[in-house]
């Protein structure tokens, strides 16, 4: 089994991760859309908003209406939120500081292994989505270069961030690496009590 203090680090980091892929998901900043000096339009994946010094908001009222990438990007964050959510469950099971299933110590170390690989998937989706989701925004922007000047906004940068770290989070709980030595310490501690006593009486 993997070390508490990785398991810990795993689980803080894809729970950073969780919460920023959260954060991203809700905020309104997916694209930044300049007409003018000083007007702007900013559009998310539940809501657009528009305005000089004061924004107005409004949330997407027709899905099919929305562009392909909105309504792409907005289904697999929500499967990233979601296998992120079973995945925090799932680590908290099988991490070796909790005191479910002790005496499974295998079971325990595979349970946390499936949680770190959840968080790895959830973590790859946000990555890949968004990456996607930019490069629709450069392509459009390279098509209506003449019209509008639009260009991608805070939430990616955030988006990427909580996908990177969930990943982090996911490596370190899925690790096993750790496993092999320790299953040999504490085997050869177990070895240590019956040699010593026999050597003590001859």
């Amino acid at each position: 089994m993997a070390s508490s203090g990785l398991q810990l680090l795993g689980y803080f980091l894809a729970l950073i991760g969780l919460a920023a892929t959260v954060a991203a998901t809700l905020m309104v900043e997916w694209k930044k859309q300049y007409q003018g000096k000083t007007y702007r339009i900013y559009e998310g994946l539940w809501m657009s908003c528009s305005g000089n010094e004061r924004t107005t908001c409004e949330f997407h009222q027709y899905l099919l209406k929305l562009p392909p990438e909105v309504q792409a990007t907005r289904a697999v964050m929500l499967v990233s939120v979601f296998l992120s959510s079973v995945a925090l469950m799932v680590s908290t099971v099988g991490m070796k500081c909790t005191r479910f299933m002790d005496g499974k110590a295998e079971f325990k170390s595979a349970v946390a292994m499936i949680g770190g690989i959840m968080f790895l998937i959830a973590g790859l989706l946000t990555i890949t989505m968004t990456s996607w989701y930019v490069k629709m925004i450069v392509q459009k922007s390279y098509e209506y270069h003449s019209l509008t000047s639009a260009e991608f906004g805070n939430a990616v940068f955030v988006s990427w961030a909580g996908g990177f770290f969930t990943m982090a989070g996911g490596a370190f709980l899925s690790c096993r690496r750790c496993s092999g030595s320790q299953t040999g310490s504490i085997s050869s501690n177990h070895l240590l009590p019956t040699t010593h006593p026999k050597s003590n009486y001859v």
